[in-house]
């Protein structure tokens, strides 16, 4: 059985943080690990914090840009990586997530051109989901964007 992953456990850390409202000693945690993989660590790591930082922002503009981080540093992970550091599922699957933060994020900052263009990304990733919990609440944020945006949903 593989060793925990330290830098994937550490991340984990910091979304309990945030969702017991400690914004700040996440973001903290969240700058701490990534001044330690860096623009040019492992895929994954930078992956997994860049979107989680990314919803510790107070600025819009400063959530674009880890949300752009993350789906950069997406695009390198395989398979086989995730496998390994023990997350279930495929890297297609990072996808609808990603693609609804950035939809989110742009509908903020006025662009809904940009935002649409993510929804239409995110939601033809949703295969890629489970039928569970996780995936019903991607879905969901989807369809809720869709609403947001004035669109028709999928």
């Amino acid at each position: 059985m593989a060793e925990p992953d330290e830098i994937m456990t550490r991340i984990g850390r910091g979304i309990e943080l945030r969702t017991l409202g400690e914004r700040e000693a996440a973001r903290t945690l969240f700058a701490e690990v990534w001044a330690e993989i860096g623009p040019e660590g492992d895929a994954l790591h930078r992956c997994a914090l860049a979107h989680s930082m990314a919803d510790v922002q107070d600025d819009p503009r400063e959530e674009l840009r880890w949300d752009l981080l993350a789906l950069d540093a997406a695009d390198s992970v395989t398979d086989d990586r995730v496998h390994e550091a023990g997350v279930a599922g495929s890297v297609r699957g990072f996808y609808p997530s990603l693609h609804l933060n950035l939809g989110e994020v742009y509908r903020k900052l006025g662009d809904a051109e940009k935002a649409m263009d993510h929804l239409v990304l995110g939601g033809a990733a949703v295969d890629a989901l489970g039928d569970d919990g996780y995936g019903r609440m991607i879905t969901g944020g989807l369809d809720a964007l869709a609403t947001r945006l004035g669109q028709l949903k999928r």
